[in-house]
């Protein structure tokens, strides 16, 4: 069980307008943990939150809290704003009102913030020399990229964790995603891709008639309030969320799972004795590994109630503003069927109808690069760690070669969604550890650097 206490920082609405509503401020809320700290040249590892309560991420972000007793690091996890209790205007439903407070909702704003803080930290700490690191995993491991590319001064090193920096329109191939989450379930069972796949046209089918819904609801056993209309989007969740947190170890990042939960999805599929009503038996078997391993669930809900972290608010306004992610390409043999052929046109017009607003799908480009990305990072930037387990779908716009010797990356073909980042387990494979061992080096050798260019003895 991990130790923090919870502070509150008072964070800028708006650092880049000197309009007089730009100076309101919210209360900004991080976690912090100086157990393991030396003093006022120790480093200081930044958590950069993403999309959710910050809690989320601090209980299983176990490689900062293992790392910080070698280290003497202090542990630092600070709350993206418009997430969790970190709202401006006084609380979610004013921030979430209308356009114009969700559009202090950015990037920049977000780093920002980060870099305000950290200033300030250090400056109440009597620590201007004090190294700091900046990690975080997914959204967050971009964040930690682009603070280290935009406040070089500020942060000394950035993890950045399955980081899909390159998923946007141009940089990434729009089919890519689903069809590397399409080969992980291929590489565990052809039968269960198979199943899974063809599933889609027969739920599409029973819920077209009252015959079908009703034995849908038996089958699945929906709770009260709940529809079988949502039970083809509780299975693609499930098929795209197994194989992002394909862990060799149990978790409950989003869910609790069995180690491997893609192979045991596949397992029950194949399963004789899940072949009573044929495919929707399988089905219901596959989900039950996902939303009922731990057998403690009476019924399935729906994906309404689905968003226990406050995610989905402020990512689908984000989303379709600025984070213009290109994964929305669906191939002929796709595990999630129809096919779906992908349209820059319509993505931009979906997200201009959801926020009444023309998305930037090229600002984050223009902001932080993208074309090119490999001499554009050699020129501008150094001391990252970009690492992609290959059986995660967004490793397809991560980055995946080494730029320099000080960015580099670390590809794993068996790792899942920020694997690196999860506490450590006495069943991780030798893979994992090895990749924990050569991060924990490159930190050290980073460390080492800074004490010698600052001539701080240590």
């Amino acid at each position: 069980m991990v130790q923090y206490e919870t502070r509150h920082y008072t964070q800028r609405l708006d650092h880049f307008n000197s309009a007089p509503s730009s100076y309101a401020t919210f209360q900004q809320r991080y976690l912090i943990n100086g157990t393991f700290w030396r003093g006022k040249t120790s480093p200081i590892f930044l958590y950069a939150g993403n999309e959710g309560d910050v809690e989320l991420f601090t209980n299983n972000t176990g490689f900062m809290w293992e790392a910080a007793p070698r280290f003497g690091a202090m542990l630092v996890f600070i709350e993206h704003r418009y997430y969790g209790k970190s709202m401006p205007f006084g609380g979610k439903e004013a921030a979430y009102r209308d356009a114009a407070t969700k559009g202090y909702l950015t990037v920049p704003q977000a780093l920002a913030d980060y870099a305000s803080f950290v200033l300030s930290l250090k400056a109440n700490l009597s620590a201007p020399a004090a190294p700091v690191l900046v990690l975080g995993g997914s959204y967050g491991g971009m964040l930690a990229a682009w603070m280290r590319i935009k406040y070089p001064h500020i942060v000394m090193g950035a993890v950045a964790s399955s980081a899909p920096i390159l998923s946007f329109y141009g940089l990434a191939d729009p089919y890519a995603f689903y069809d590397r989450m399409t080969d992980d379930f291929k590489s565990e069972s052809k039968h269960c891709y198979e199943v899974l796949r063809d599933s889609w046209a027969v739920l599409d089918s029973l819920l077209a008639t009252k015959e079908g819904s009703a034995l849908l609801k038996r089958t699945f056993n929906m709770c009260n309030g709940s529809s079988v209309e949502d039970i083809p989007s509780l299975l693609e969740s499930a098929v795209v969320y197994a194989a992002m947190t394909d862990y060799p170890t149990p978790s409950g990042f989003l869910t609790a799972l069995p180690a491997y939960p893609v192979r045991e999805m596949c397992r029950a599929v194949d399963d004789p004795s899940s072949g009573g009503n044929g495919t929707l038996a399988r089905v219901r078997a596959a989900m039950d590994v996902y939303y009922n391993h731990t057998g403690a669930a009476a019924c399935f809900r729906g994906e309404e109630d689905d968003d226990p972290y406050g995610m989905y608010d402020g990512w689908n306004w984000q989303a379709c503003t600025e984070m213009v992610l290109m994964t929305y390409g669906l191939s002929n043999d796709s595990i999630l069927q129809p096919p779906w052929p992908f349209n820059f046109t319509d993505v931009i017009a979906s997200c201009r109808n959801a926020t009444g607003l023309p998305p930037r799908p090229f600002w984050i480009e223009t902001e932080f690069g993208g074309y090119d990305i490999g001499n554009v990072l050699k020129r501008s930037a150094s001391n990252i760690i970009f690492f992609n387990g290959l059986r995660d779908p967004w490793s397809t716009g991560g980055v995946l070669k080494s730029i320099s010797d000080s960015i580099i990356a670390l590809v794993e073909p068996k790792g899942a969604h920020h694997v690196d980042l999860r506490f450590s387990s006495e069943d991780d494979p030798d893979w994992l550890k090895q990749v924990r061992a050569k991060e924990t080096r490159i930190i050290a050798r980073w460390l080492k650097q800074y004490y010698s260019d600052e001539a701080i003895s240590t």
